[in-house]
């Protein structure tokens, strides 16, 4: 198997502050990669320089062999789609939400859209429900749909059921687990929850100080080095 993303020496400072200091991490085609450490350690940084979202002081990142540099940012975004904390939601329905990505290219796929609608772990009907009146779990579900529907092929998820119930975050995590699976998606997940990267990646990044300290495999992992 193939790495679709490959980074070496990525260093980034925020306001003169080193976060990230040297991160080396490859990320194979298909796989779920739990992105594992303590608030600080650099895990929300790291996904942001991955797209481009802002960008590394230094080090070099590859996508499918070639540097992050050389895609157009707009492009590279379409592929490698963050999903960020702060589900923020457009006006108009979760239909609206939802094909926004699609409908700036100028084609909506109505099937589409509502299987990515439904692979969020939604019902079909809430394609017309305001979106900005949804619960926090809700709009989070709606965020990881408006992402799908762009059909990425790396998908990167902050913290996905941070503020989620308890009792949905299991549907979320299912959901996701089998959209991935479905898509065959590459997905780099943060979270700082050590029982939940068990239960949902391939592999697990421990992230520490602004550095990987080590990577496992998830059944190999037992949480005692995480913090």
């Amino acid at each position: 198997m193939k790495n679709i993303l490959e980074i070496s020496g990525l260093k980034k400072s925020l306001e003169g502050t080193p976060v990230l200091k040297s991160v080396d991490l490859d990320v194979r085609l298909g796989e779920i990669m739990g992105l594992l450490g303590p608030s600080g350690s650099g895990k929300s940084t790291l996904l942001r320089c991955l797209n481009r979202i802002i960008e590394a002081d230094s080090g070099n990142i590859s996508y499918k062999g070639k540097d992050i540099k050389d895609y157009p940012p707009s492009e590279l975004r379409k592929e490698v789609v963050l999903v960020p904390q702060e589900s923020v939601m457009f006006s108009g329905t979760v239909f609206d939400n939802v094909s926004y990505g699609p409908s700036i290219d100028g084609y909506v796929d109505k099937k589409h859209i509502l299987t990515c609608i439904e692979d969020a772990g939604l019902p079909s009907d809430f394609k017309d429900r305001e979106a900005e009146k949804l619960s926090g779990g809700e709009k989070r579900r709606v965020a990881l749909a408006r992402a799908l529907a762009l059909k990425p092929e790396v998908l990167l998820l902050d913290e996905p059921t941070s503020g989620v119930d308890p009792k949905r975050k299991e549907k979320v995590e299912k959901s996701i687990l089998n959209f991935s699976k479905k898509r065959d998606l590459t997905v780099l997940w943060v979270t700082h929850d050590v029982e939940q990267a068990k239960r949902i990646s391939t592999k697990i990044a421990n992230l520490r100080d602004g550095r990987i300290f080590r990577i496992y495999d998830s059944v190999d992992f037992h949480g005692g080095e995480a913090f």
